[in-house]
């Protein structure tokens, strides 16, 4: 499929996702416009999508949903696009689709759309996020995908979600995060609060499950996330060299010169300093005194 950015969805994404969630009857649609339409479609035709930004389905809820469907039958269609061979890409509703097999339907409603690489793309995050179906780090995964393969920026991400930029910006952070602390994300045992804090931890998978262990709130974790990031930061700021004075470097160097000796000046301007002589032998020791001594 082409993924070439189309200037926009024609009818608007959210007059689409309204058709998403509406019943579709099996019914003509001889009269419904090529790239728009809804109808009954055999289950074996339906695929799911690679791209699929949800990746993790709540077992408990799925357990429900089939229950649902295999008593009422899939009330809320699924929306797909074409691919060749007759088969069809699911775009959003995959949940559904997932329900419909383990509830072993035939067929299930669907509204097919002509819908290129991104668009399809973009379709699937907004209907995830606006059912709130995708975890922190699904969404930050998603979001950083438009950036990458379809060149999108935070801020038309932002617009597109209908979230502020900061939020976008704060969720794709999270992706800075080791694998094992977003595994924990994923599976709900951090929350968004809890991530965020561990960002300037020092030790984030160690904190991640302290976290856990001691059933700790976001606010806990964001003072101890700041207290490792306040002692990375000290030790950090000690152990990187202070830019020298080349005149104390050239005074070193001329010392050095005349004793033989490695040379350490420090200076404080107006307060003096230290001069530190090093010896590695007695003999050396003995020159040095002669000499300072004379």
């Amino acid at each position: 499929m082409s993924e070439r950015r189309r200037p926009g969805l024609g009818r608007g994404l959210s007059a689409l996702l309204e058709d998403i969630n509406s019943p579709v009857p099996d019914a003509d649609t001889s009269d419904t416009p090529a790239s728009f339409r809804g109808q009954m479609m055999s289950l074996a035709r339906v695929l799911p999508n690679p791209q699929q930004p949800r990746r993790r389905f709540d077992p408990a809820t799925q357990a429900e949903l089939v229950d649902s469907v295999r008593q009422k039958g899939l009330l809320q269609p699924v929306l797909v696009r074409p691919l060749d061979g007759g088969k069809f890409e699911i775009v959003a509703g995959e949940r559904r689709w997932r329900a419909a097999q383990a509830a072993q339907l035939h067929d299930i409603p669907v509204v097919i759309r002509d819908l290129s690489d991104s668009e399809a793309y973009e379709l699937a995050i907004i209907e995830n996020v606006q059912r709130q179906d995708l975890s922190p780090i699904e969404e930050a995964r998603g979001y950083r995908h438009l950036t990458e393969a379809f060149d999108h920026t935070q801020a038309s991400i932002a617009e597109m979600v209908g979230k502020s930029r900061s939020h976008v910006a704060n969720l794709m952070r999270l992706l800075e995060l080791p694998e094992s602390v977003m595994d924990l994300v994923d599976q709900g045992r951090l929350g968004m609060g809890h991530a965020r804090a561990l960002l300037g931890a020092s030790d984030p998978e160690g904190l991640a499950q302290r976290i856990v262990e001691e059933g700790l709130t976001a606010r806990d974790a964001e003072r101890l996330g700041q207290e490792q990031a306040n002692k990375r930061t000290a030790k950090v700021a000690a152990a990187t060299p202070r830019e020298r004075d080349p005149d104390i470097a050239a005074l070193e160097r001329r010392i050095g010169d005349s004793t033989g000796l490695n040379t350490s000046l420090k200076h404080s301007q107006g307060k003096g300093g230290q001069l530190v002589l090093r010896y590695t032998s007695l003999a050396q020791l003995d020159d040095v005194i002669e000499r300072l001594t004379k």
